[in-house]
């Protein structure tokens, strides 16, 4: 679906969506539901699915249970796991964009290359593979797991064999019979170990840090669930209140109490127990950390492989390789055919912010080169009418990135209705001030998490140290936090002027900080059906913490009567009876936290 013409003919669109996972389909739903149809989905590949498109290696499934990690407005009855693999999570991606008429609205194969803020004109220019347009507002909904990351390793570019990442695989090639490396412990190769071992010839997994394992309770969801769950959609909601609530009542261990977690570890350890016999082994893989410093991994697969006598275990991270053969910081040689690099992605140095220019010229690579910082995890100073869907301080410990995502949308659907409000040519810029007070507070929150204090070195850290990657509070205190835009906390820009916030705006509060409630009610009115989207002026209930009508349990984010649900077989199947992996991820393969 085309937008108007533009300045130079270029295309010109209310919104301009970057990337198609949960995030953008998500945006694209939600822009639909507002009555906004002027807007595109910009994706740099030839489908849909972000981050569940790209991971396709052998075991790759989600860690959360599927009828949470789903969003609320489209359940799935049908989901074939109680934790679900990567084909039933593209597939209900695919089904989604089907089922909300977003097609029209996508454009594959363009990648963005460059957007540049116009403060003129008071609009992006955006570049891509496939041409230039112009967008009042840009969405940005790349995600933290788009871009795999690769250490420089000396002697990589000599290896005569195959290498890859886990992020990339090669279908195409063989591994029956090879002598492969697995390198790096985190939750994508917990589910590749299980999985590729019983075809290579040998395998050697190389382990800097050894993580912590729970036992995975995925099973097969019966005919008779999936049955109830269509015929009578409560127990579905009360299913996934269920695994929310249960997830809700964790978060104060991690974040306020990590001393309690001694209990689980415990538990992790009998896990270990019952599959590693070998007290060498067992104490290789015992971590030193307090447990959920790193994300906790769930598989009952993991241990068990280890244990198989064609599987050796390398305590150490990988130094250098000479030819074919791999050397260990320890000094162990291995000489392998195949390396698979399970090493995670750029998650605190994301590239798309080498591709964003603001209102200064600075690319915000630049601005966030001390770290990561946008205003309750969406706008950054500097940068107006640009969002992010998962940005900065934004990713959980355990539970759905989903209802983060859905909290956000919410956030950006008031930001569009403030900006249409205040009428003409406008831009909302963040206050640096508003940027500063409330990462200041959260990262007040984060110095007593474990994530901070747990004695580990993590993938939450940025270069500086500082965790810019997790939300140090429940999902309930973040939908509170970014329930409505509040205009004290940014600055109303218009073409060939800046203005302060109109006395009459409706200025909801003037901290800038984490609060605990900005006060309204949260309504159950149905959402619409698929193809039938009208106007949603204020959305009172969409995205909020809804209850079902008739007092059906709590249902988080908004599941009510009357939700978009997918139709039976919408999504059926493909499971693949694969394994979850860890707790935090950050909403992806192997993690979707």
């Amino acid at each position: 679906m085309g937008g108007t013409g533009g300045m130079g003919g270029r295309e010109h669109v209310r919104v301009a969506v970057i990337g198609s996972g949960f995030g953008g389909l998500g945006a694209a739903v939600r822009l639909r539901r507002e009555g906004i149809t002027d807007f595109v989905v910009l994706e740099r590949a030839d489908s849909v699915g972000g981050t569940w498109r790209d991971n396709s290696y052998p075991g790759c499934a989600c860690d959360v249970p599927s009828h949470l990690y789903s969003f609320s407005f489209a359940p799935n009855p049908d989901w074939p796991r109680t934790f679900s693999g990567q084909p039933a999570i593209r597939a209900y991606l695919e089904h989604v964009a089907d089922t909300f008429g977003l097609r029209p609205h996508i454009r594959l194969d363009s990648e963005v290359r460059m957007m540049r803020w116009d403060a003129e004109e008071l609009r992006w220019e955006i570049e891509t593979s496939a041409g230039e347009l112009t967008a009042d507002v840009v969405v940005s909904a790349t995600g933290p797991l788009s871009d795999p990351k690769m250490p420089e390793i000396p002697g990589l570019a000599e290896f005569p064999g195959k290498v890859f990442h886990s992020a990339r695989w090669d279908h195409d090639y063989d591994l029956r019979g090879k002598r492969v490396a697995m390198i790096g412990t985190g939750a994508s190769a917990i589910q590749i170990v299980p999985a590729i071992a019983p075809e290579v010839e040998r395998l050697t997994l190389f382990q800097r840090t050894p993580p912590w394992v729970m036992p995975r309770t995925d099973r097969a969801i019966t005919a008779v669930e999936r049955w109830l769950h269509r015929q009578l959609p409560f127990t579905r909601a009360a299913r996934r209140g269920l695994l929310w609530g249960i997830r809700e009542l964790q978060v104060g261990a991690f974040t306020k109490r990590p001393n309690q977690l001694g209990l689980i570890e415990s538990l992790a350890k009998a896990n270990m127990a019952r599959s590693i016999k070998d007290p060498a082994l067992r104490a290789k893989l015992t971590p030193s950390y307090r447990i959920g410093c790193k994300r906790i991994l769930l598989s009952s697969e993991y241990y068990p492989a280890l244990a198989r006598p064609d599987v050796d275990l390398v305590a150490s991270g990988l130094k250098e390789i000479r030819g074919s053969v791999l050397v260990a910081a320890d000094g162990t040689e291995t000489e392998v055919d195949a390396i698979i690099f399970g090493t995670g992605f750029h998650v605190t140095d994301m590239p798309i912010a080498d591709r964003v220019v603001g209102a200064e010229g600075q690319t915000l690579a630049d601005a966030w080169k001390d770290g990561m910082q946008a205003l309750r995890g969406a706008t950054a100073a500097g940068f107006p009418n640009w969002m992010t869907i998962i940005g900065p301080n934004t990713g959980l410990g355990n539970s759905s990135m989903i209802l983060m995502i859905e909290s956000q949308l919410t956030y950006m659907a008031d930001y569009l209705r403030q900006l249409g409000m205040l009428g003409g040519r406008v831009a909302l810029g963040a206050r640096p001030s508003a940027v500063n007070r409330w990462n200041r507070q959260v990262q007040a929150r984060m110095e007593r998490t474990v994530w901070n204090t747990g004695g580990c070195t993590s993938w939450y850290l940025d270069a500086q140290g500082r965790n810019t990657t997790v939300w140090p509070g429940t999902t309930g205190e973040f939908r509170r936090e970014t329930r409505s835009v509040d205009l004290a906390e940014y600055e109303v820009l218009r073409a060939g002027e800046r203005e302060r916030v109109p006395t009459v705006a409706v200025a909801v509060s003037a901290v800038a900080g984490p609060r605990r409630s900005r006060g309204g009610s949260v309504g159950s009115g149905a959402a619409p059906l698929p193809g039938a989207l009208p106007p949603n002026p204020r959305a009172s209930n969409a995205g909020g913490a809804g209850v079902a009508p008739g007092g059906a349990g709590l249902a988080p984010d908004g599941v009510s009567s009357g939700e978009a649900g997918l139709a039976p077989g919408g999504v059926s199947g493909g499971g693949g009876g694969v394994a979850p992996g860890g707790v935090s991820n950050v909403g992806g393969p192997g993690a979707g936290a």
